[in-house]
């Protein structure tokens, strides 16, 4: 058996302390318990005096954050099946803070194993907790099986002020931070949802795959993350919309967990280019519906041979070939409102504005007019490029490029054509977040995409949630 520690712990002083600071373990398929590592005073030990909230009846400030931590453990608790005892390392600690923004916790296995005695696949890392489970033993008694960090400060000044977590166990959160959902959310980490490879270099841990590695796919490529190579990992961890999750459990459940219907561009002819290309929505004009619009596409070519900017009233040819048509402009120089009433005023149905600067997902389209009556979207820039391409062989009134503007109705709001849950891939990489989570396109929301959304239940399983339906794929 192979043994990596990937976190190094407090003193064990630390770890293991006495019996009256670990949680009670409620009966269930697994039993988890969070070991309190703070100082006296700090954390769960601080003994500022509060009225009980939202079904939490601790009557300290540490108390209440215990009983939260045992909620989300008991959430899982209920979920998992494993003999071996569960055991979490929790601290409270100031983390980093701005007064607009700052990192919630963090959660994470202490140590990965590979190649055990029983382990379902050969030559991949799995982590501590799920180790256990596996073997049905402890393999290191002497480390806790998941290492949380939790920002003791959020809600005070310069550290997203007024904006505190919410200790109630209810999920009546308000404008608050519900604990419970953001625990939930790091304890799955812990236990799993999270690739051990490092997704900005495509460097393997110790030059083994994680578990995880084995059904992660770059759809443009073909490849699963197992099979490539450093630099293919490293490009497949930017394609947003094209890493997707192959687990059999996962993906014959999302039917029943997402949105039937996701905003798109589907490129329907010629042949060559027919597919989906992932849009931002704009909070301008008509909303995307089904079945949305379809249309032959047309440049607007006010700038060079291929830009197109919109900012002032078309020319007479702009306006010829574009009338009638989806109009495709360029971002840049002027707002985005001002563009669609250009292109609407030349007798345009709709407009896709072509990103200038490399990144995905696209973002929506921002601004406020009311009299844009024509749908808008923003695509990525690399997209933008490959649809110039397409419509490079137009003659001045027509491009025979057809697209479709709406909610696709075969895609599932966070999967792909083929039925695919896909997978967080922005560009830029986003280190702590990309690869290891849920695209954000998911809808409703889901537990383990890279932001705590305010709608999240405190479910784990279809048919709210898919998170248990992932680990369930990797072996749990």
């Amino acid at each position: 058996m192979k043994r990596l520690v990937l976190t190094t712990l407090a003193a064990a002083a630390c770890l293991y302390t006495s019996a009256s600071s670990a949680v009670t373990p409620v009966p269930s398929g697994a039993t988890i318990i969070i070991v309190n590592g703070d100082p006296a005073g700090v954390g769960f030990n601080d003994p500022t005096v509060v009225a009980p909230v939202g079904g939490n009846t601790g009557t300290t400030l540490g108390a209440q954050r215990l009983n939260a931590f045992q909620a989300a453990a008991s959430k899982w608790g209920a979920t998992l099946s494993s003999s071996v005892t569960i055991r979490v390392m929790a601290t409270w600690a100031p983390l980093t803070c701005t007064s607009t923004s700052a990192v919630l916790g963090s959660a994470g296995a202490t140590e990965v194993f590979s190649d055990f005695a029983g382990a379902p696949q050969a030559g991949a890392w799995y982590g501590k907790a799920q180790t256990a489970k596996l073997t049905g033993s402890d393999p290191d008694s002497t480390t806790a099986d998941i290492r949380a960090r939790f920002n003791v400060n959020l809600g005070n000044a310069n550290c997203l002020p007024g904006t505190p977590f919410y200790l109630g166990l209810d999920n009546n959160h308000g404008s608050k931070i519900d604990l419970v959902t953001v625990l939930t959310h790091e304890f799955g980490h812990g236990l799993g949802f999270q690739t051990y490879t490092d997704g900005s270099t495509g460097e393997q841990l110790g030059g083994v795959p994680s578990i995880w590695d084995f059904y992660l796919k770059d759809s443009s490529t073909g490849k699963l993350w197992k099979d490539m190579s450093d630099s293919e990992r490293a490009a497949s961890s930017l394609k947003s919309g094209k890493l997707v999750w192959t687990g059999a459990i996962t993906n014959n459940a999302l039917a029943g967990v997402l949105q039937q219907g996701a905003p798109a561009l589907t490129l329907i002819s010629p042949a060559s280019i027919a597919g989906s290309m992932q849009v931002g929505a704009a909070s301008f004009g008509p909303a995307l519906s089904s079945p949305g619009m379809t249309g032959e596409i047309m440049p607007v070519v006010d700038s060079g041979i291929s830009t197109g900017l919109a900012c002032n009233p078309l020319s007479a040819a702009n306006a010829a070939a574009v009338s009638g048509k989806i109009a495709l402009v360029d971002r840049g120089v002027c707002a985005f409102t001002i563009k669609a009433k250009n292109v609407q005023n030349a007798g345009a149905i709709g407009v896709i504005v072509a990103d200038n600067a490399a990144g995905s997902p696209p973002p929506g389209l921002g601004g406020t007019d009311a009299s844009v009556v024509i749908p808008a979207v923003r695509i990525t820039l690399d997209d933008g490029i490959a649809l110039k391409a397409a419509l490079a062989k137009r003659t001045r009134l027509h491009s025979n490029v057809y697209a479709n503007l709406g909610v696709n109705m075969a895609l599932r709001a966070g999967a792909d054509l083929q039925g695919r849950m896909q997978m967080f891939a922005p560009n830029p990489y986003q280190g702590g977040s990309s690869v290891s989570h849920f695209d954000t396109g998911a809808f409703p929301n889901q537990l383990m995409e890279p932001a705590i959304n305010g709608d999240l239940t405190h479910e784990v399983t279809a048919p709210n949630d898919l998170s248990y339906s992932l680990l369930r794929d990797i072996g749990w």
